[in-house]
């Protein structure tokens, strides 16, 4: 960690933010942009947890890999990967750990960063560990992301632990790593490590991966997984766990499996349990309800906002920076005796959390999604139209020999807009933007149909969508 820099010149600022990880560091900048001076407050590394132990490292140790894959799948290509490069790159993306430019960049933003645990001590009122007492004239804005669940598993205190920080920041490879998870971070991590050179097997609990997606989306990564030797093992999960020597020993039913590293990847949880909520009237340890603005429910004057996973509302890095620019902008408005726009699709509404979330798991073939699954759909009482194809068009032949890859398109028939669509396959994720944009702009299939795609692009799915669904919808299934 970098030496403390503190600013305590000043003690009364406009706007508080706990958190400098990029939800915080948003809420702040936007706030500024406007007009109004904010502090930030941070415990550990400004820039938060997506720039040194999730988002950014993962996808670094992914990278290679993946592009080692692809190179393979065309003729006249020969590519290994170099495990000590790809760990060498990763600590670039993480800057060893070090936060310096985080700082510099908000410190040359305008913004101050102070260091120390944060908490609540009252109304406008944030306490600082080893610091300041601060006072916000406008806002508080509580940002302090989400912190791992580890689940009632016997034995399982008797035994180091990787979560998702000690596997994003190893730089050894095990022989032998044992996942318990299928979600994004389990499936991305075992993935990771598999081709980094570790035995994997990755224990699941339900019957597929990736639960919160189209079911197809899991069961491609699955076959993947299982075709690059990760041991996938659903409806599975240890009863116990114990030291076997250095290692550590799963017991799972009448098997053993014996592993030197254990990630588990079983889920995250708003980090409200120490930030004093309960000197506002909040209680400690559960996410905090906000409306569209950010405002905080249970909280009278309109001055405690929070946002990000915090909220426990679309726990993903884009959606918190998405969230962090709205508080931002609506508190520098309130400030300013500005009429806020909540309404719907407002400049002041982070609308897009309820049904437009886009997401990515870079896993290999990646999974792209926005909006809702046919099933989702379904439950919102729309009648829908389901169409599923192939990726089999000119410009996937040219992206890979063999290209596998497959798209669910989820339309409302009565308003003939898309709602839903998700993309499994090799370089499906900056395909997803095109679809951000139809789902929230409830563009019309009849006017989408007018937006040709360049050949030969794998974009070229689109047309094959419209076609099938201008052909005859068969109904949501």
């Amino acid at each position: 960690m970098s030496e403390p820099r503190t600013s305590e010149a000043r003690q009364e600022f406009d706007v508080v933010v706990l958190g400098g990880g990029p939800t915080g560091e948003n809420a702040a900048d936007y706030a500024h942009r406007a007009g109004l001076s904010a502090v930030l407050v941070e415990s550990e590394l400004v820039g938060g947890e997506c720039s040194y132990w999730a988002c950014m490292p993962s996808k670094a140790l992914l990278r290679t890999g993946h592009a080692v894959a692809a190179a393979r799948r065309l003729p006249g290509v020969v590519a290994e990967s170099d495990p000590a490069a790809v760990l060498k790159r990763r600590d670039g993306f993480t800057h060893d750990w070090h936060d310096d430019s985080q700082v510099d960049w908000a410190e040359g933003a305008g913004l101050t960063v102070v260091r120390g645990r944060g908490r609540l001590a009252g109304e406008r009122v944030v306490a600082v560990d080893g610091g300041p007492m601060l006072r916000a004239r406008h806002a508080v804005v509580v940002a302090t992301g989400s912190v791992p669940v580890l689940p009632p598993l016997p034995g399982l205190d008797s035994v180091h632990v990787w979560g998702s920080r000690e596997a994003t920041s190893a730089h050894a490879v095990p022989r032998r790593l044992g996942v318990i998870g299928g979600g994004v971070v389990g499936c991305e991590l075992a993935q990771a490590w598999r081709r980094l050179g570790s035995q994997v097997v990755l224990l699941v609990r339900g019957p597929r991966l990736l639960t919160g997606m189209e079911p197809f989306a899991g069961e491609r990564v699955a076959d993947a997984l299982r075709a690059e030797g990760v041991d996938v093992r659903l409806n599975s999960s240890p009863d116990s766990v114990a030291p076997d020597g250095a290692a550590i020993a799963l017991s799972i039913g009448d098997d053993t499996v014996v592993v030197d590293e254990l990630l588990v990847a079983t889920g995250r949880r708003p980090n409200t349990a120490d930030l004093g909520l309960d000197a506002v009237g909040l209680e400690p340890g559960h996410a905090l309800e906000i409306d569209d603005s950010g405002l905080v429910a249970g909280v009278d004057g309109q001055w405690l906002y929070a946002a990000g996973d915090v909220t426990g509302r679309a726990p993903l890095t884009h959606q918190g920076k998405y969230q962090g620019r709205i508080v931002g902008a609506v508190i520098a408005a309130r400030a300013a005796g500005t009429p806020a726009d909540t309404r719907p699709w407002g400049e002041h509404a982070a609308t897009a959390d309820h049904a437009a979330v886009p997401q990515v798991v870079f896993t290999d073939p990646e999974v792209a999604s926005v909006g809702r699954t046919a099933e989702q759909a379904r439950a919102a009482g729309l009648d829908c139209v389901v169409i599923d194809l192939p990726i089999a068009v000119a410009g996937s032949s040219l992206q890979a020999d063999g290209y596998d890859g497959a798209v669910r398109m989820v339309v409302d028939r009565a308003r003939e807009v898309i709602v839903g669509l998700t993309l499994v396959g090799q370089d499906t994720a900056e395909m997803l933007h095109a679809a951000t944009i139809a789902v929230v702009g409830e563009v019309p299939l009849a006017r989408l149909w007018h937006a040709v795609p360049a050949y030969p692009t794998m974009s070229e799915i689109w047309l094959r969508l419209l076609e099938q669904y201008r052909g005859g919808p068969a109904g949501c299934r």
